[in-house]
């Protein structure tokens, strides 16, 4: 494999958290670079928690949080020597990434996945399972087994 772009979605979770940690490490073997995505995904749920912010004012304070998680999550990528860089976009999460590994020319995408089962799964549907059918490069899914366990 001869990866030197690889596209690393994150919802900052601890799923996410160590597909990180498996990019990273994969990415110093091969030599490439990472690209870090999150993307904010405005539903009923979430903007019912504006609590009497403007729609703008919202949005901007999200994304302001969402800077600075991606930035210590860059600084991460750097101290391990590596190049990287951070995206943050809004819109569907499944339809941004495979977009995004598209236009980036992305070689590799890892992400982490919360293993849903059951009702969860068919309410929610799998991010993962919808980018790992649409990529149009392989993808690396990740499951952090030892803290996920009875998840």
């Amino acid at each position: 494999m001869t990866a030197q772009h690889i596209l690393v979605p994150t919802d900052f979770s601890e799923y996410a958290d160590y597909a990180l940690d498996y990019a990273i490490e994969l990415a110093q073997k091969l030599q490439a670079r990472l690209t870090l995505l999150h993307i904010i995904q405005l539903t009923p749920m979430t903007m019912g928690d504006m609590y009497g912010y403007s729609l703008e004012a919202y949005l901007e304070a999200i994304e302001s949080e969402a800077q600075k998680r991606m930035e210590a999550l860059l600084n991460r990528v750097y101290q391990e020597g590596l190049e990287g860089e951070t995206v943050i976009v809004q819109g569907v999460p499944f339809q941004i990434i495979v977009d995004m590994a598209e236009s980036q020319n992305a070689d590799l995408i890892v992400m982490g996945t919360h293993g849903r089962t059951g009702l969860t799964h068919a309410l929610m549907g799998s991010v993962a399972e919808k980018v790992v059918r649409l990529a149009p490069c392989p993808v690396l899914v990740t499951r952090d087994t030892k803290n996920a366990a009875g998840v």
